[in-house]
Formats: C-alpha cells, structure tokens, sequence
C-alpha cells in the first residue's frame, strides 16, 4: 500500500499547494491513501470546516493536527461530527473529538492512524508513549496498517517514539517544527521513521510566517503580528510503501514539490 503523508499545511498557500499537486503525486506514486496535518490550514493558526472541506475536496483522507488545534471556535462544530478530523490522542479524554481511528482506502482497505502531542517544551497533556500504545493497541485488532503523526517539539522525544513503537506501527512520523529532517530510515522491526516531514507552504519564510515579522519580534522582543508568507510555495511530505501483509514499511522517500504558478 502506498500512503502520502504531507507536513503542516500553512494558511491559504500551503492549501493551494495540496490542491495544485496532489493529484499529479496521486499519478506519479499510485497513491492509495493520503493523510496530511492541518492544524495551522487556517490564517497560519488552525482549522475550520469550510477549509476541511477544501482539503477533503483536494484528496486529502484524513487530517490530523497538534497543540494548535483549538485556536479557532469553529473547530468545536467539526471535530465532533468529522471522524476524519483528529486531534491528539493524548488530550483528557473530556476533550472533543478523538486521537485515533481506523479509515477505509478507495480499495476498501484498512488504515490506522494515531495522532499524538509531545510534552518536551509544550504543554503538560497525558504520555504520549502510553497513550498511543493504548491506540495502537485497539486499532491492531482491525489492521496492521498503522501510522502516527507524532506532533512534538523535541527531536529526542520524537525518536524515542520511534523506537518505542519499532514492530508495532507502521510507521512513526514527526510534524510540528515545520522544518523537514533527512534522517529517514526503517526502524529494525520494520516501522518507518522521520523526525520531521516539513511543512506545507511558503518556503522562503520562517517556518510559514513573514520573515520581516519574525526578525522584528527576534530584535525587539515586542510583540508583533505573524502574518502568514507568499512566496516560493512548497510542498514537503513522505511517501510509505506498507506491506498490507504485515504492516511493516517497505520503503519511506522524502518529497519535495515546489508549487509553479
């Protein structure tokens, strides 16, 4: 099974970008499935559902998100009717919505997917070790087709994660930096990992938003407005080849497409 997995989608040009190439790496990989995070897809901070909508429209299967996933009010009347629209596992467990679930590909085939926050330098939410295997562990029972968008900050707590959970997913996959790592790899008990897919968006910026705004808030320490970037628009993903037999990954490959327009 061939799985898309692409980086944090930001504001308007990363959306642009899903819908402009999506369809020709559809073409070009043999796409059975796409997930993509979406947590800053709206205004750079966010989702709403219209914008859901969009990126369901552009091909997207399922979106997960991070510790940006309440910052609009409009999310509440989504995330509880929307099975395709994760937030991390590893909220209280009062918190709308759900962290985990199992898809149906095109072929009628099974997809698990976790999405899960780290703690290392973000807010205090439940482990997101024991939380995921927790999810893991339910979703194995219905397919061993497993993949995790480990949201987080920390690079360790990331790999840690990785092998963690080495045999058990299919593969391990680190969002949230926006910055795409090159350290891909299959794990030795065949789970694929990286440290940070990268991000959706406008490439010539820092990390999604103005450079100006940026380096005046850097150089002055006042607090200014991030406006979300234009220019030299990008989009970072991996592609998974999964054994549908065993779960394990075959092969993971780093993707990069600069949007021409």
């Amino acid at each position: 099974m061939k799985i898309l997995f692409i980086g944090d989608i930001v504001g308007s040009p990363g959306r642009r970008a899903v819908s402009k190439l999506l369809p020709g790496l559809k073409e070009e990989h043999s796409l059975d499935f796409v997930i993509a995070n979406a947590e800053n897809a709206s205004g750079g901070s966010g989702i709403v559902p219209k914008v859901a909508d969009e990126l369901f429209d552009s091909g997207v299967d399922v979106l997960t998100s991070g510790d940006h996933i309440w910052k609009k009010k409009e999310i509440f009347e989504l995330i509880n009717h929307e099975k395709r629209v994760l937030r991390p596992v590893n909220f209280p467990s009062l918190a709308p919505g759900r962290g985990s679930d199992v898809f149906k590909t095109k072929g009628a085939k099974l997809v698990g997917v976790i999405n899960v926050n780290g703690r290392v330098f973000m807010e205090a939410l439940e482990s997101p070790f024991k939380r995921t295997l927790e999810a893991q562990e339910e979703i194995i029972q219905k397919t061993k087709i497993i993949i995790v968008d480990i949201h987080a900050e920390a690079t360790s707590e990331k790999v840690a994660l990785g092998w963690y959970l080495d045999g058990k997913v299919s593969a391990v996959l680190g969002t949230h930096t926006h910055i795409q790592t090159a350290d891909e790899r299959i794990l030795p008990q065949g789970t694929a990992y990286l440290t940070d897919v990268g991000m959706c968006g406008p490439y010539d910026s820092v990390i999604g938003r103005n450079v100006d705004n940026v380096l005046e808030r850097f150089l002055t320490g006042v607090p200014v407005r991030f406006e979300v970037a234009d220019k030299n628009i990008q989009l970072h993903g991996v592609v998974l080849d999964i054994d549908e037999a065993t779960g394990k990954a075959k092969s993971i490959v780093r993707i990069q497409k600069k949007l021409q327009e």
